[in-house]
C-alpha cells in the first residue's frame, strides 16, 4: 500500500496555528502567511497539503476563505485537502471548483448523512470523511461536542458511500507530540472499506515507521512535529516512498 504524508496547515484568524487537543485557546502561531507556508511544503517535495479552517469548523461555514484561496494560488501542482465548515453542497461545490483536490466532511458526516452521501456520489474520489475520536467516540463542531457514535460505527455507516478516504484523529493526542495511536488507527483501517489516514500525535519519524509497518494505513498528517523540526521532511518523504 502506498503511504502519503500530508503536512498540516491549520487556519485560525488567517494565521497558521497548531492547537493542543483541539482547544482553540491553546493555539501556537507558527506563520502569518499560510500561502508562503504551503509553498514551502511544495518546495520540500510534499505532494499534498492538509488544510483545516478551524474557525470554520466552529462556525459551520468557511471563515478563512481568503487564506485558503491564497494557498491554492501559491501552490500550483500541490494537491490541497481541505476541511472545516463544509456543511452543504454549495460550499463543497465551490471549494472543489476553486481547485481544492479533496474536501473533508467531519461534523456533516455525523449530523447530515444525506448531504455527506450525496457529496460522495457527486464528487467521486474527492470527498474524505473526517472521523475525530475522543475516547473512541466521534466529536463534532470543531471537537466542541462529542456524539454517541463510535469511530468504527461511523466508518461502517459509510462503507458503501464511495468516500475517497477517512482522516482519523485521536483528539487526546493531537498537537501533544505524544505519539500516534497506531493500534487504534490500524484497527480502523482494517475494518474500514476505504483508505485511512492517521492524524494526531506524530512526534517523530518513529511514528511514521510504526504506521507504515502496519501495512494497512494509507498515510499520515504531520503537524507540530514538522513545525518544531522533530521530523525531517526529506527523511520522512524518503521513508514514505521506500
Amino acid at each position: 500500500m502506498s503511504f502519503t504524508l500530508y503536512p498540516a496547515i491549520d487556519l485560525k484568524g488567517g494565521q497558521v496555528v497548531r492547537l493542543r487537543r483541539g482547544e482553540m485557546d491553546q493555539a501556537t502561531v507558527y506563520a502569518a502567511d499560510p500561502a508562503a507556508q504551503a509553498a514551502g511544503f511544495a518546495r520540500q517535495g510534499f505532494a499534498w497539503v492538509h488544510v483545516v479552517d478551524l474557525d470554520g469548523a466552529f462556525a459551520g461555514r468557511p471563515a478563512n476563505a481568503e487564506a485558503v484561496r491564497g494557498i491554492l494560488a501559491a501552490t500550483a501542482g500541490l494537491s490541497v485537502q481541505l476541511g472545516g465548515g463544509i456543511r452543504d453542497m454549495a460550499t463543497a461545490e465551490a471549494w472543489l471548483a476553486a481547485g481544492v483536490a479533496r474536501i473533508i466532511l467531519g461534523s456533516a458526516a455525523v449530523k447530515d448523512p444525506d448531504f455527506a452521501r450525496a457529496a460522495c456520489r457527486a464528487f467521486p474520489g474527492r470527498v474524505a470523511l473526517g472521523i475525530d475520536a475522543r475516547d473512541g467516540y466521534v466529536a463534532t463542531e470543531g471537537w466542541a461536542e462529542t456524539s454517541g457514535i463510535t469511530a468504527h460505527d461511523l466508518a461502517a455507516r459509510y462503507a458503501d458511500a464511495g468516500a475517497a478516504a477517512i482522516v482519523y484523529t485521536d483528539i487526546a493526542r493531537d498537537g501533544m507530540l505524544s505519539g500516534v495511536n497506531v493500534a487504534a488507527t490500524a484497527a480502523l483501517a482494517r475494518a474500514a472499506a476505504v483508505p485511512v489516514i492517521a492524524s494526531g500525535g506524530v512526534a517523530s519519524i518513529d511514528d511514521i515507521v510504526a504506521l507504515k509497518a502496519e501495512g494497512v494505513v494509507a498515510g499520515a498528517i504531520l503537524g507540530r512535529a514538522l513545525y518544531d523540526g522533530r521530523v525531517d521532511p526529506a527523511a520522512a518523504l524518503a521513508l514514505a516512498a521506500g
